[in-house]
């Protein structure tokens, strides 16, 4: 590149400080990472709070918070995708698990706080209380409430939890319930475009009831509102991080598959559509097709027949670290694609396998791909820290966090006191523990155990952190930081604002706490 000759300070920045398509030409052939680089900082008129994370992995799927936990059997099950959305971010629940549980844990998401719940479980009158107390054993029901209704969907009262007792038991529901005539309802076209203003302003005007019945014209019963969602949605409309939400305010959730094959070596289509259309039917609001190596006729047939079964569906693939690769699924149907091959801690696909890209050059070789394919990008991997978050959403839609989430009491797996420490497991889903668990073919082996396949991770222990609230809102805060220096607003500000510059290993060393002895206070 031509050298420039400054005549203004202006010049001088951008000698020195250069947009990621200047900088990253004249890096072509050398790979990059997240600690090569930093960004300047610019003129600014955004005071850190005033930050909008807003991001859109697909149509109609928006987060509020540009984090996406990982799909690792030791990260996120049910718990951490609830608190992932609540937060305003995306849980992708592991794939490494029976098909079943699978579907278990999105309900478990997609139910964890309503709005209008829609089909609420409903008694029979011929049904009696000791019926009721098996079925809330059998299911685990934390309420023990029900709406009474007859073979039409007709309401016919409200069993109170309050009759739910043992010594109740042989005593018939329509003994122990609320007769329709006392059960204060609303009609479902009563309920207007905001149904939960309208729910919330019925709880403030009849004190001392908890559940809020919706029935049609003919009195059968569409929903219920309980006075504890109500709460806490209308709760959650004035905080500064939103939930991430669908159009019936349930939480957002998503969900990993591989691409399965038959005797014949082809991919399974009826095992794949059956899985997928189950997770739809239970409320998925995206589906990951997820594989070490995205760039793969395999995994390309897998987006091609979700796609096809499912149109409006949003899918992510991967993962990839090439712009060929990004086309290819997006070709396929693909909206978000993964980048991503060997950043992650406890990732040795680099090393084992000789290949991979270091993270940053990665995305910003697919993040052109992308541009022109229309699609969304998620940074995979190698984020140890906020700043990276920064560094990555320079390029990416969003970022996926694993190790920084493993150690939160959110992550699945039981926790082992070390020496006076807390610890929680943590491996790839390339090692040996995870492949023999099920997650093989997502590096292209056989699922027979006996066979012996090399290892692409590595076994590990987390330090047990703070609970993924707490984490999340630091990695919000440290992004609304980078996003103040950089004079941006939004993310796609951040993108177009950004500006690199090498540094070295003593510019890291200096980047960081150096030359002093760190205590801790009371207060830390």
């Amino acid at each position: 590149m031509e050298a420039l000759t400054p005549t203004s300070p202006a010049d001088l920045d951008r000698m020195f400080y250069r947009p990621s398509d200047e900088f990253f030409s004249s890096n072509a052939g050398q790979a990059l990472t997240y600690d090569d680089v930093s960004l300047a900082t610019l003129y600014s008129e955004i005071l850190p709070r005033d930050a909008d994370f807003e991001t859109e992995l697909a149509p109609g799927l928006l987060l509020r918070l540009p984090v996406v936990s990982a799909d690792m059997d030791t990260v996120t099950e049910s718990r951490m995708a609830i608190a992932l959305a609540l937060n305003g971010g995306l849980g992708l629940i592991h794939y490494n698990m029976p098909a079943r549980q699978q579907l278990s844990e999105v309900s478990r998401v997609k139910n964890h706080v309503h709005g209008l719940i829609r089909e609420p479980i409903k008694l029979a009158p011929e049904q009696r209380i000791g019926d009721v107390l098996a079925l809330i054993e059998e299911k685990k029901f934390s309420f023990s409430t029900f709406p009474v209704v007859d073979g039409e969907g007709v309401l016919l009262g409200l069993l109170p939890g309050h009759c739910v007792r043992p010594r109740f038991a042989p005593r018939g529901v329509t003994e122990a319930m609320i007769p329709r005539t006392a059960v204060l309802t609303i009609r479902e076209d009563e309920l207007g475009d905001d149904p939960i203003t309208r729910a919330d302003r019925f709880f403030t005007e009849n004190i001392g009831i908890h559940k809020l019945l919706v029935v049609d014209a003919s009195d059968r019963l569409r929903g219920l509102f309980t006075l504890s969602d109500i709460e806490r949605i209308t709760q959650e409309r004035s905080l500064r991080t939103k939930p991430a939400r669908d159009g019936k305010f349930r939480l957002v959730c998503g969900a990993a598959v591989g691409a399965p094959r038959d005797a014949s070596g082809e991919l399974d289509r009826a095992v794949l559509l059956d899985h997928v259309g189950a997770l739809v039917e239970r409320g998925l609001d995206a589906v990951a097709v997820s594989t070490a190596h995205g760039h793969t006729r395999g995994v390309g047939d897998a987006v091609r027949a979700i796609r096809s079964a499912f149109p409006t569906l949003p899918i992510i693939a991967g993962n990839v670290t090439s712009a060929s690769g990004v086309e290819f699924l997006a070709s396929c149907g693909a909206n978000t694609v993964k980048v991503g091959q060997g950043p992650g801690s406890i990732c040795t696909t680099r090393v084992v396998a000789g290949v991979g890209i270091p993270q940053l050059t990665a995305l910003y070789v697919c993040s052109k791909a992308a541009a022109g394919c229309g699609v969304a990008l998620l940074a995979d991997g190698g984020i140890t820290k906020s700043g990276d978050i920064v560094k990555a959403l320079a390029f990416a839609n969003a970022v996926v966090c694993g190790s920084l989430l493993a150690g939160c009491p959110e992550a699945p797996g039981q926790i082992m006191e070390i020496n006076g420490k807390f610890f929680k497991q943590y491996r790839g889903m390339g090692s040996h523990a995870a492949m023999k668990a099920g997650s093989a073919a997502r590096y292209g082996h056989a699922k027979d155990s006996a066979q012996k396949s090399a290892a692409e991770g590595v076994e590990a222990l987390k330090e047990v952190s703070a609970p993924a609230d707490i984490v999340l809102a630091q990695l919000a805060g440290g992004l609304q930081s980078g996003m103040g220096y950089l004079g941006a607003r939004t993310l796609p500000e951040l993108r177009n604002n950004a500006r690199f510059v090498r540094i070295t290993a003593a510019g890291m060393r200096e980047s960081v706490p150096h030359d002093i002895i760190e205590v801790k206070t009371g207060n830390s």
